[in-house]
């Protein structure tokens, strides 16, 4: 058995950053090709037509809507697909950091998932977040919806951490 340290709140703030940065780059790409379709359908239609549906506030929130249902659309397949496939996002990756399943074991797409709609109860307030600070196991409230840890991959000397077993590779 290895003995891994579970990661600390500023370890894992950091690697959020990081994370976070790359999901609105994706966002802003995505955005800027459902634009230039949206303009480039405009101008190969009714030109008029596309101005007076810009000025209609009910078309405005339902862009605004789409945008803002993209967005958590990006935000839980960015997750789930690292996290199902390595257990790390690039940000987890440069800082060192895994999440696994409370018992040691890979995370799954299902947990993986559960986990990704998990950050959307941890953000009220940031308290979810928040509350790794303080956990014994800094599990913030999305890993504990999900039944997930987050790990330091480096093995550690001493016996506070989680214990998982050694796969022949």
């Amino acid at each position: 058995m290895t003995i891994y340290n579970f990661a600390g709140f500023w370890r894992r703030l950091i690697a959020f950053s990081i994370d976070n940065t790359i999901i609105i780059i994706i966002f802003s790409v995505l955005s800027i090709i459902a634009a230039t379709a949206y303009v480039l359908g405009a101008i190969f239609s009714n030109s008029d037509a596309w101005i007076a549906d810009l000025a209609d506030p009910t078309s405005s929130i339902s862009i605004m809507f789409i945008s803002c249902l993209l967005y958590v659309v990006t935000i839980i397949s960015y997750f789930t697909y690292f996290h199902g496939t390595t257990g790390r996002t690039p940000g987890k990756m440069l800082l060192g950091l895994q999440v696994v399943s409370a018992d040691g074991t890979p995370v799954t797409f299902g947990t993986a998932f559960l986990r990704a709609v998990g950050y959307f109860i941890s953000f009220i307030y940031f308290l979810g977040f928040f509350w790794a600070a303080f956990d014994k196991r800094k599990q913030g409230w999305h890993d504990k919806i999900a039944g997930t840890v987050v790990i330091i991959r480096e093995p550690q000397n001493n016996t506070a951490g989680i214990s998982i077993p050694e796969h022949p590779n």
